[in-house]
């Protein structure tokens, strides 16, 4: 079965940080977005994101957001040695025009675990958690946080299912027995409502009150192949959903779906990659009507789901896969869509960097154009971007984009199409005026 690239993220468990490069990765980040960095005695003013039917509001004005993931922020937030990167990062995401960097949120168990066991955590690196937040609210940079894997890397649900199985009141040892067993649920919950109600040590603000975070994600890419109809995972979202909302009432919540169309679904046939996909026990359309789900999330990654490794063929698929969850949003759903996860590996056979930019191009023009006509495309989240020093960590997928002058002029360019529709946010006014100033 093809894997998204998500799989791929080991995420350094058990890797010591070298620092060797760093030095000169920290010099040119400062010297070419020193404007940015600001000290923590100031404060940067950010509101709660809200929903308006297929829209996301700020300030009571349509919010389209142009942003990033980087999966790393807190484990690297840890250690002295690398904490220098999470602010060089957002700070250049900044100074881009980006306004939402989606990161985890967990680690359970293993190397810089958050998660030690069901209900124990590990204070250094929920301060490191801290950290980044406080850090992207001084960028005026929102944070969507996703809160487990379904992978296995930094633990996931196989973590949950194991401490279950070695505490002897697991139902089985099946890693999708996460979605059913009463004591994963029960250690989920627990998790949850620590994370939820966790008070920054940095900003005194708990989890909950904070409008730096944009919005929660259950997991990240569930699939319950154990059970194709989709029932068990379904189940699980209503559950777990509901009981994020009891608890914080403030903040947006999606699931973190790949946006594959279940068995029942007429567009499993026409719009999923392969056959294969509708059988993952997930379902686009039914997980994400859910009422305590508030926006949908997708991913797209064509040449990793298709064994079609045309380019042309992949690019009319990205067109296609868009299109039609777009559509969703607006006729079925009635909420706005969120591309939280998009990229084109470096191992393709022929890769070419100019093939990159041009699969950048065609998904950024499409939320373009449904910004400016008022649909429910409402943003996208480039998988990933990373800072010089950090290459062990990196993927076939990642970028430091102002290593590619192509690259960046791609993403600077479409911060400022997506300000041009809805206004310049007070957090952006000054870098965005003089960012989209500039004649290309």
């Amino acid at each position: 079965m093809v894997k998204s690239p998500s799989s791929r993220m080991q995420g350094g468990n058990g890797l010591f940080y070298p620092i060797i490069g760093f030095a000169s990765c920290f010099a040119f980040v400062y010297m070419s977005f020193g404007d940015l960095w600001i000290s923590y005695d100031g404060e940067t003013t950010l509101s709660f994101v809200e929903r308006n039917g297929t829209h996301f509001m700020v300030d009571g004005r349509p919010f389209y957001f142009n942003g990033w993931n980087s999966y790393w922020m807190m484990d690297h937030a840890v250690d002295e040695s690398t904490r220098p990167r999470i602010g060089a990062m957002l700070q250049a995401g900044a100074k881009m025009g980006l306004t939402v960097c989606r990161t985890w949120a967990f680690s359970d168990g293993g190397y810089n675990a958050l998660q030690i066991s069901p209900g124990r955590f590990d204070e250094k690196v929920f301060r490191a958690l801290d950290y980044v937040i406080a850090e992207a609210r001084q960028n005026g940079i929102r944070l969507i946080l996703s809160l487990v894997n379904n992978l296995q890397a930094y633990g996931g649900k196989a973590q949950y299912v194991k401490w279950a199985w070695e505490e002897g009141v697991g139902l089985s040892s099946s890693n999708d027995s996460f979605f059913y067993d009463p004591s994963i649920r029960h250690y989920f919950k627990t998790y949850v409502k620590t994370v939820l109600t966790r008070r920054n040590t940095y900003t005194g603000i708990q989890y909950r009150d904070d409008p730096t975070i944009f919005a929660w994600e259950l997991i990240n890419e569930p699939r319950c192949i154990t059970d194709a109809s989709g029932d068990t995972l379904q189940d699980w979202i209503e559950e777990m959903s509901t009981f994020i909302k009891l608890i914080d009432n403030k903040h947006l919540l999606t699931v973190g779906l790949e946006g594959f169309y279940g068995p029942k679904n007429p567009k499993r046939s026409t719009v999923n990659p392969e056959f294969w996909a509708a059988d993952l026990g997930s379902d686009f359309l039914h997980n994400s009507k859910i009422s305590t789900v508030d926006f949908a999330s997708v991913h797209i990654y064509p040449d990793q789901w298709s064994h079609n490794q045309d380019f042309g063929y992949q690019l009319k698929f990205v067109s296609k896969w868009m299109l039609s969850h777009i559509e969703d949003g607006d006729k079925e759903l009635k909420k706005p869509v969120m591309f939280t996860e998009f990229g084109l590996s470096t191992k393709n056979k022929g890769f070419d960097p100019s093939q990159r930019d041009k699969f950048y191009e065609v998904i950024l023009e499409i939320i373009y154009k449904s910004a400016k006509r008022k649909k429910s495309g409402a943003g996208t989240l480039v998988w990933q971007f990373w800072v010089e020093g950090m290459e062990e960590f990196n993927d076939d997928f990642g970028i430091v984009p102002w290593k590619r002058p192509s690259t960046y002029k791609l993403f600077t360019e479409q911060s400022c199409r997506l300000a041009r529709i809805q206004g310049v946010l007070p957090s952006q006014k000054e870098h965005l005026k003089k960012l989209c100033s500039q004649r290309w």
